[in-house]
């Protein structure tokens, strides 16, 4: 089951946070070997959807970097959104989420 963290990400602004993969019992998932992808969607059904730039930043330490850039997050209708990060194991394609959340998108007022 995936850890928990919801995200506050200010509308137009660049935005990163980084989240560590770890198992159930609690020990860090050393990430080499693995990519890392992630979404926001407004639903879970929704079609549409923004890519965050998902990265292993630290491998050892199981640390996935999720950024955005400032156009992206103006992109984005302020609100609640959802999201979630995946890792997949190079050699065997198996894919593990490791987090999953609600996103705020705070109003930008500066333009």
């Amino acid at each position: 089951m995936a850890n928990k963290q919801n995200l506050f990400i200010d509308q137009g602004t660049t935005y990163s946070v980084n989240v560590t993969a770890k198992y159930t019992n609690g020990d860090i998932i050393d990430l080499t070997g693995y990519t890392a992808n992630s979404m926001i969607r407004k639903h879970y059904t929704s079609t549409n959807s923004t890519a965050f730039t998902a990265t292993v930043a630290n491998a050892v330490n199981g640390i996935v970097s999720l950024s955005l850039t400032a156009n992206a997050t103006a992109d984005l209708t302020s609100g609640r959104y959802v999201y979630d990060c995946e890792i997949s194991e190079t050699s065997s394609g198996s894919v593990t989420r490791i987090v999953e959340g609600i996103v705020t998108i705070n109003p930008q007022v500066t333009r």
